[in-house]
């Protein structure tokens, strides 16, 4: 939802500067009008697409970075779930209760993802309490022999290293780029299109331009803050590895 807001403001910033510029113009006088002062302008206003260009390609960067570690992580946490499945299994049949448990786990995540916001706002996630019965069973196991013991002990391993994981990609869902320099940016952004409105001509294709480019502007804006938070809106994290791990532990 704050990204939308964010949006919503960059594209009346941007379009309500062009025009307010573009209609109070042509009433300045003479001297505010002249080759001269449109040379500054167009001079001041260069300057600040430079800068803008910069900070919104590290925005990108920045967005990108943390898109692609959070599905990094996410993959490997696939992985770790799938191997944890196979070692319950090479366990024996004291462990196909928790198997079973993880195998719903698995599938309350898959439907009800959790987010770290949702932490915030103190609601526990469904499948929360799956994974903690399963380290409550595998408490509750007690090995018959040297091997389920050195296996058992592994399992503990890899279930703490599980809610590791899980923990790490859960703090990681939130965005990582400071409302501040956002702020700056939409603030240049306007700059630039209000010297674009200086001196320019009043009619309906200039008018058209900037609404469509005031548009589209907003729309990158939005989609790199999306990106930023990848279990929200249009870009977000498949959860295709977890659908895979799933299927593995049905097969």
């Amino acid at each position: 939802m704050e990204s939308i807001w964010i949006t919503l403001g960059t594209f009346a910033c941007l379009l309500s500067a062009s025009l307010v510029m573009m209609y109070w113009s042509p009433r300045l006088s003479a001297r505010h009008r002249d080759e001269e002062t449109n040379m500054v302008v167009r001079l001041v206003a260069n300057i600040f697409v430079v800068m803008t260009s910069l900070v919104f390609g590290l925005m990108i960067n920045s967005a990108k970075n943390t898109f692609e570690s959070i599905d990094t992580n996410l993959h490997a946490y696939a992985t770790s779930l799938i191997i944890f499945d196979r070692t319950l299994k090479n366990y024996g049949d004291a462990a196909q209760d928790t198997r079973t448990r993880l195998a719903t786990y698995l599938e309350q995540a898959i439907a009800n993802p959790y987010r770290g916001d949702e932490a915030l706002q103190h609601r526990k996630s469904p499948a929360t309490q799956y994974l903690d019965d399963i380290g409550v069973t595998l408490a509750a196991i007690t090995p018959q022999s040297r091997y389920q013991e050195t296996i058992l002990a592994d399992l503990r391993q890899q279930y703490h290293s599980l809610i590791e994981q899980r923990w790490r990609i859960v703090e990681q869902s939130e965005g990582a780029i400071p409302l501040p320099l956002i702020g700056m940016l939409i603030a240049w952004m306007t700059l630039i299109y209000a010297s674009f409105g200086y001196r320019a001509p009043r009619n309906p294709m200039v008018v058209s331009m900037f609404t469509i480019s005031a548009l589209l502007i907003a729309a990158s804006v939005y989609l790199v803050l999306d990106m930023d938070i990848p279990f929200h809106g249009p870009i977000q994290i498949s959860d295709a590895p977890l659908r895979r791990a799933l299927a593995e532990m049905q097969i």
